[in-house]
Formats: structure tokens, sequence, C-alpha cells
């Protein structure tokens, strides 16, 4: 019996045996696997963790690109900027946060404010640095600088900061900066392209040429002992992550811009609440000058609007943060007279030597429209010269609407003129199936109130501009552009923008040149209605007063005290310098300034010659 049950025993302890054996090859055999799975196929990940429990990672953002204008003037660069960044795993709270706060000089309330945010970071984010201030003082630098020791959790980053020289000066163009937010890092190209806290171009150039100028960051990483504290100058041999990759500025820009030039008009427009001017070269379409006024300040915008600073920009009744240059359209008055002239002498529609009796008004039908003077008896060039409306009525009927307008979108009105930056306006011609539609019938009046430039016709300041530089070098309606160059980090250059021809008008050098004398006598001859704002020094201005009627607000509900001036018509001052050797064309607009040759002419004639004056000590060729 007793053998009998040691057999049983045995037997039994062998199947367990099996069992027991079975699991410890599984066991172990899974232990292999696993260790085979880490050593093998995932070693750069594991090896990745365990090198970043050793080092810390601190991000060198890149330096933003510079822009500069056509001489070299600086319009956007950096400052530097000094963040704090904390790793929230290491801050000891209170203790920590208390410190900071004395040594930074916070208040109760932001104390506060800092250990809530602290407190409530979630798990998974208490390891990762995070930016707790931004843009720092000199005083709160050196505090926490003096003290970093004590507080090993923190980082001082040096961080550029966009800085722009000139203010409000050609900010709708040059554009400002802002926070990225979630739908910015969401819709990244790449995902590592920005990071929360990030800044990016939000309009003008800056936002244009974002991917250009704004760089690729870098990083350093620094060897770290148990409590995060820097170990210099340690680095094991097993650690194979790279310690430095050095950020790579952002590209430049050369702009064909001239910041004294914009200068020049913001003083000649220093008594004049509100208004735009444009200067292009009229050779290559090269954009001079783009001045809108008022206009924001992008370094207001850059660090953040305040509500109450917005609520004030967007009050303003004269809209600073419009671009008046290339998004708002204006009635262009008379300087729209010059395309109803082209029209009527290219297709033969006028002998220009026929003179027409002007005694004031002409009547059409029961309507009767009234000159602004009583000019005798006019031919084309005088109906130019002194802006006799009578004479264009006549020959509006004569030309016809469809031909005025054939004619103002050969010279680029109607269509955006391709500078490709902000939003650009197409302005607007009427024809004769619109006036149809909105007005039930078509009238005769309603041509010859486009032949003046007023009825619906609409242009912006930059269309105007583009328009008289055509006329002033035979008939060629240039691209306008601002970007003469792109460099590279390195200096070398990247691109360069060569000038782009949009159309050739075609058109006689003789009409043309029927025109340019005329325009020469606006400004030039007594009757003229520029003569007043002539100097007698300098290069001859060419030029078209114009002014235009706007919309009245005095049935308007909240009427305001500034109503009897927002009720003023528009001043205009539209043409070409020198007259006998045109270089540079130019439109001046005065919002409410009442008569073009009054308001705008006089910025025009005296910023032209200050711009054209030959240098000091210097003799022409």
């Amino acid at each position: 019996m007793i053998t009998l049950s040691q057999r049983r025993e045995v037997g039994e302890f062998r199947k367990r045996y099996r069992w027991m054996a079975l699991f410890v090859v599984l066991v172990f055999g899974t232990l292999i696997v696993r260790v085979a799975q880490v050593q093998l196929f995932q070693r750069n990940r594991w090896s990745g963790i365990a090198q970043q429990n050793i080092t810390k990672t601190l991000e060198l953002p890149a330096t933003r690109g510079v822009i500069r204008d056509v001489a070299g003037r600086v319009v956007a660069s950096n400052r530097p900027s000094y963040n704090v960044h904390a790793t929230p795993g290491l801050l000891r709270i209170p203790e920590d946060v208390e410190r900071i706060a004395t040594l930074m000089g916070l208040s109760e309330e932001d104390t506060a404010a800092l250990t809530t945010r602290l407190v409530e970071l979630p798990e998974n984010r208490r390891t990762h640095q995070l930016e707790l201030y931004s843009d720092i003082s000199r005083e709160q630098l050196a505090a926490l600088e003096t003290h970093l020791a004590e507080l090993p959790a923190l980082d001082i980053v040096t961080v550029p900061l966009r800085d722009y020289p000139y203010a409000t000066l050609g900010a709708h163009l040059i554009g400002y900066l802002n926070e990225v937010n979630e739908t910015d890092l969401r819709d990244a190209p790449d995902p590592g392209i920005y990071r929360a806290g990030d800044r990016m171009g939000r309009s003008g150039l800056e936002r244009r040429y974002e991917e250009l100028l704004r760089g690729t960051r870098g990083y350093r990483r620094v060897v770290v002992d148990a409590r995060g504290r820097a170990l210099e100058g340690t680095r094991p041999q097993s650690l194979e992550v790279e310690m430095l990759k050095k950020p790579v500025p952002g590209h430049e820009l050369q702009l064909t811009i001239d910041m004294q030039l914009m200068e020049a008009l913001d003083r000649a427009f220093r008594q004049h609440p509100s208004g735009a001017a444009v200067v292009v070269d009229i050779h290559t379409g090269a954009v001079r000058a783009l001045y809108s006024k008022p206009v924001y300040d992008p370094n207001e915008m850059s660090s953040g609007l305040s509500t109450q600073r917005y609520q004030e920009l967007t009050s303003d009744p004269f809209r600073p943060l419009i671009d008046k240059t290339i998004y708002e359209t204006y009635f262009p008055g008379s300087t729209f007279k010059v395309i109803t002239a082209l029209a009527a002498l290219q297709d033969s529609v006028v002998d220009p030597m026929q003179r027409v009796e002007c005694l004031g008004s002409i009547k059409i039908g029961r309507q009767k429209f009234r000159c602004n003077h009583r000019h005798d008896w006019v031919d084309l060039y005088d109906a130019i010269v002194q802006s006799c409306n009578v004479y264009f009525w006549e020959l509006a009927e004569k030309v016809g609407l469809e031909r005025i307008n054939r004619y103002a979108e050969a010279v680029g009105f109607a269509e955006r003129s391709g500078i490709g930056v902000n939003s650009e306006a197409k302005g607007f011609l009427a024809t004769r199936d619109w006036y149809k539609e909105h007005y039930g019938a078509f009238r005769p009046g309603y041509t010859l109130n486009t032949a003046i430039g007023q009825g619906n016709t609409r242009v912006t300041v930059l269309q105007l501009a583009m328009a008289y530089a055509a006329i002033a070098n035979g008939g060629t309606l240039y691209v306008p552009q601002v970007v003469q160059n792109v460099k590279a980090p390195d200096g070398s250059l990247s691109e360069t923008f060569q000038p782009r021809v949009r159309r050739e008008i075609r058109v006689l050098p003789e009409h043309l040149e029927l025109l340019r004398r005329a325009l020469t006598g606006v400004v030039n001859e007594e009757l003229g209605t520029a003569y007043r704002a002539r100097t007698r020094e300098g290069p001859l201005i060419a030029g078209k007063t114009g002014t235009a009627q706007v919309v009245s607000r005095k049935s308007r509900s909240g009427e305001s005290s500034s109503a009897w001036y927002l009720d003023r018509s528009h001043g205009w001052f539209a043409g070409y310098a020198p007259a006998d050797d045109p270089q540079v064309a130019f439109a001046v607009l005065v919002e409410h300034g009442g008569s073009g040759s009054t308001s705008a002419a006089p910025i025009a004639v005296m910023v032209m010659q200050e711009y054209l004056r030959e240098p000091e000590g210097e003799e022409p060729e």
C-alpha cells in the first residue's frame, strides 16, 4: 500500500513539474521576447526616453528675417525679449512660486493666478517646459538671473521680438505679428513649425512672406541631475542625441518703398486727419510709397491690443484699420477726365481744336448740370487745364458710356492691380445694363456723370497712380511691385523681382502728347486749377486736380459734431514728375479735403519737389 501511494505521489509530482516547467519556460520566453523587442526593435524609443531623463531641451527660436526699404533702411527688425520658462514638475509649490513672485515684483493677484495655473496643469504636462512670462523687464531679468541657482526649475530664454522702427509709417503694407492660435497649430503644413506662444504674420508683407521670414527653430540640450539642475561641461559617452542644433534665420526682404519719401508724405499730411497717397516708378511699376492715414502701430498690434484700444480703433470715423491705398475705393472726380479725353481722341470722336462755349451750366432734358466756373470758349486742351465740366459733358454725349468704360478698363480700372499684398478692391465701372437693373432705366445723365468721374465710378488710389504712370510712359501699364529682392540667411540673393508688364494700351503717341501738355498746363499755366500750388524752384510737375463728392451723412442717425467735416468732398491730385522727363507718377487723396486744388495738389507738388531735388553739391548731368 505504501509503495502504491508513493508511486501515485511521484506521478502527480511529475505532472505538476511538467506544468511548472512549461510555466517557467513561457515566462522566461515572454521575457526574452520582450527584451529582444525592447533591445532590437524599440531601442531608439527607449534610448530616447532614457536620454531625456538626463537631458533638458531648450528651444532656440529663429531670428525673423529683416525687412528693409529700397535704400537699406530697416523697417522691421528684432529686439531681444526675455521669457521665463519652467519645468512644473520640479517646482515646489508654494515655496518656489512665492520666491518667483518676490523677485519679479508680482502682485498678490498675479501670484495667485500663477499658482492656480501650475496646480491645475495636467500631470502629463508637468515634465514639459512651460512659458510663464514673456518679454520681462530688465529689472526682473536681473533679479531672476541672480537667484537662478536657487530655482533649478527655471530657465531664462532670450527670444527675438519683432520691432518696427518707423511705427505707424507704412504699417498696412509691412503688417504685424501676433500669437498663433489652435487653428494655426492644427492647420500648419508641418507640426513642428509653430509652438504655443509663437507669433506669425497676420497682415501685410509679414503675412505674405511668412514662410520665408520665420526661419527654422533650433535647440540646445544640457545634462541634468536627478533634481533637474544643469551639469555644465558634462556629457556621458553613451549619450547619442544631438546636443545643439543652431536655428536658421529667416530670409531678408528688400522693398521698393522709400521711407524718406514716406516721411515726406507724412509731414505734408500733418494738417489733414485722413487721406492716402501712392508714388510709383513709371518705368518699372515699382511702388515708392504707399501712404495711408490714419493707421495703427504694428508694435502695439504685435504685443496685443486691449479691448478698449481695439474699440477705439474700430470706432474711429477715419478708419485706421483700413488701407486707403488699395482696399478703399473712391469717386475719382475730375482726375478721370483724361480717360474720357483719351477715349474721344483715340476713336476720333472729337476734334481737339474745336471750341465749346461754357456758360457755367448745361441742360440735358429736364436736368441742369452746373460747371465749377464759367469758362467761355474752351477746346480739349483748355478743358483739361481749367477742368471745364461743360466741355466734358458735351464730349460724353458723343463718346458714350461703353467707349469711356472700355478705355477705363484698359488703364486698369475695375480690376485688381495684382500688387499681391492684403485684400485689394477692384473698383467699379457701371454699365448700361447695370443702370437698368438698379435704376430701372438708363438715362443720359449717367454718362455725363461718368465722364467727370462721378456717378458710380470708383477707383483705388493705387489704380489711379498706375493709370497716370501709363500716360506718362507712353502707354505701358505695369503690375505694381513692392518687393525688390529676397536675400537668403547667408546674404546671397535668393530671388529678384523683375518688372512685369500688364498690358500695352493702344493709343497714338500724339494723343498722349496732347494729354501730357495739358497736364503740365494744369500746374504751370495761370488758368490751371493747380497753378497756386506750383513753386518756382525744382522740377516741373504735371497732373490733374479732382474734387469728388461724398455720400452725405446728414440724414444718418447719431450725427456727430464732425458731420459737417465728413460731408465735405474728397480732394484729388494725380500726375507725374518731372513733367519734361517723367520718372514717377503719383495719386494723392485728401479725404474730406474739399477742393483738390487747395488740399491735394499742394501736398503732391511739395513732396515731389523734395523727392526729386538734386542733392546739394551735385550738378545734374
